[in-house]
């Protein structure tokens, strides 16, 4: 068995794919490479294939229909032989010296009877539009270099977020909680972050800046005019957390578990709503209106807990004025912390 899978989903990529294969090679003989061409019509397809003749016993290549980001992580979860996993974005890339001492240590838990769920590490967003960079970490937030359970995190703030480029998950437990995402459909790295939580027993954190996210292309899909393009996809994501297991039936030792994802889940509820406002047609204020009523219809503690205690509240404020205080706020927000 590999020690870890590198899920690499890859949609005509040719321009800045080798830089991430390079860097993830560097991991040694113990990882996984799976390189998932997702029905590129570039040079995509044959770059991977030469990745995979150069280094056949650590690349693999998988090339399948155009299924959106999402099928790609579910086919190298499908197909992963290692004992941990990992998405890493084509775009994106990985730190040399803190990927070896990852390593080091994925070695430590596969030595042990059951080893550690969730690994976590640092990441860092690349800023293209004016070369600059910053790091999220959760030094303050959780445990360092030791094992620990969710009873012993603290408090995550806005900008400290799990998100697909801190985590390394054990690959059997993503297989065991049935974590499939939907095809065609942006923003499924939310799901791939918030579903399998629950599942998870024992967590690790190493202060580490490994991941190194890209941001700031214009058709990333972060982008502000992308999000909005694509707010159906968002509101899409958003519904199928909000159908998961409802952290209020959580049980009392998953008690600070349970109020870190009630608040990732009025993240969700803020940035739909946000960008169907932006949007500001009649129709994407209907849809607004209508994943309101949905919440107020559905579980009333989620509704108040949405309405009153959490961002989400101030993102379907009344009237022309409010949805233009929704948006200030917003770009306030985006001018400070740059996530997109």
């Amino acid at each position: 068995m590999k020690l870890i899978t590198f899920a690499v989903p890859c949609y005509n990529s040719a321009a800045y794919m080798d830089h991430c294969v390079e860097t993830l090679l560097q991991g040694g003989e113990d990882i996984e490479i799976i390189l998932v061409d997702d029905g590129s019509v570039d040079e995509t397809p044959a770059i991977a294939d030469r990745w995979a003749a150069e280094h056949p016993d650590v690349v693999r290549v998988i090339h399948q229909p155009n299924g959106g980001h999402g099928e790609g992580v579910n086919q190298g979860l499908a197909n992963a032989a290692g004992l941990y996993y990992k998405v890493v974005d084509s775009d994106d890339w990985l730190d040399v010296p803190s990927l070896q001492k990852v390593m080091a240590k994925l070695r430590e838990f596969a030595a042990m009877e059951q080893p550690v769920d969730l690994l976590l590490c640092n990441y860092v967003y690349e800023h293209v539009e004016d070369n600059t960079s910053h790091t999220v970490h959760y030094r303050n937030v959780l445990p360092t270099d030791r094992i620990f359970t969710w009873g012993e995190i603290g408090r995550f703030s806005p900008s400290q977020n799990i998100l697909m480029h801190s985590v390394i998950y054990r690959t059997q437990l993503l297989r065991d909680c049935g974590l499939k995402l939907p095809k065609h459909t942006f923003y499924v790295d939310n799901i791939f972050v918030y579903q399998p939580l629950p599942a998870v027993k024992t967590l690790y954190y190493m202060d580490l800046d490994l991941y190194r996210y890209f941001i700031g292309r214009a058709d990333q899909s972060v982008n502000e005019q992308v999000m909005v393009r694509r707010v159906d996809q968002q509101l899409r994501v958003t519904r199928i957390m909000l159908d998961c297991p409802n952290p209020y039936d959580f049980p009392p030792e998953l008690k600070k578990l349970a109020s870190y994802m009630l608040n990732y889940l009025s993240m969700m509820v803020a940035i739909s709503s946000v960008f169907l406002t932006i949007d500001g047609s009649k129709e994407a204020l209907e849809k607004k209106e209508a994943l309101w009523a949905e919440l107020k219809a559905g579980d009333k503690r989620l509704y108040r807990r949405f309405r009153r205690f959490s961002v989400s509240a101030l993102t379907d404020l009344p009237g022309s004025m409010g949805n233009h205080l929704t948006i200030s706020g917003y770009r306030l927000l985006r001018k400070i912390y740059k996530f997109n």
